[in-house]
């Protein structure tokens, strides 16, 4: 199983990912997050992890996610062994669910809001993904959930923005998760604005979510947080070159 969720805010250029898989280092293949463009989770029965670079190209080229995902159609001959969901400038989510991953495969296209997931114990799984993510980050969930509405996220929810996917995750491997276990997870935040969050589990024997929660108590810790206060914000901050 690999499982992702994928968010792009386009009013705010913040972008961000998580997944998860049974088998390891899935940060270094899957999720990716680029500020002020989108978001792309690249996984499936074999992983094409070209699939971010042809993405992220594209959307720089103006496409939208539904038109890179049938581009990816019509140029990978072995598009059926894929899965891929991506997230454009504009907030739409498009997703390939190839025919021949292993079920159960799916995918929920929300607005600026999308998980997919393959070799997935019940869809159930991809319910409790979206639903917990939607409803610990806008005030109008019910309406996002039950009639598509576009989400009206809470002020300032990104700064709780890595907690929100973490508590996302969780509640999809309550609900099933990977039916082989779970034992790697990755997460990406890029803002327009500040230093990203990468945070990586590359191995772990079935805690991802605590790994992944110890991870960002280090992040989040005063030491590492007066680091990044010395960090540029972006390349025009940095002086450079």
């Amino acid at each position: 199983m690999t499982i992702s969720l994928v968010h792009y805010n386009p009013d705010t250029g913040v972008s961000a990912s998580i997944t998860a898989t049974g088998g390891p280092s899935v940060g270094g293949y899957v999720n990716h997050s680029w500020r002020n463009l989108g978001t792309c989770a690249t996984q499936g029965l074999y992983t094409n992890p070209w699939y971010a670079e042809f993405a992220k190209q594209k959307l720089s080229e103006g496409l939208s996610a539904s038109q890179i995902i049938e581009k990816i159609k019509t140029e990978d001959r072995n598009h059926a062994q894929r899965q891929c969901i991506i997230v454009d400038a504009d907030g739409e989510v498009a997703c390939l669910d190839g025919e021949q991953n292993i079920d159960y495969i799916g995918h929920i296209a929300g607005k600026q809001v999308g998980v997919a997931g393959n070799m997935l114990a019940t869809p159930e799984v991809l319910n409790a993904f979206y639903n917990r993510f939607v409803k610990a980050t806008t005030d109008n969930a019910d309406k996002v959930i039950e009639n598509g509405e576009q989400p009206s996220f809470v002020e300032g929810y990104e700064n709780t923005l890595p907690h929100s996917l973490i508590e996302a995750l969780e509640a999809a491997l309550k609900s099933g998760g990977d039916k082989r276990g779970t034992y790697s997870a990755s997460l990406r935040i890029e803002y327009p604005d500040k230093a990203p969050i990468d945070i990586r589990v590359d191995w772990s024997e079935d805690q991802v979510i605590q790994d992944l929660r110890k991870v960002l108590s280090k992040v989040e810790g005063e030491s590492f947080q007066s680091f990044l206060g010395g960090v540029p914000s972006n390349l025009q901050a940095s002086n450079f070159p």
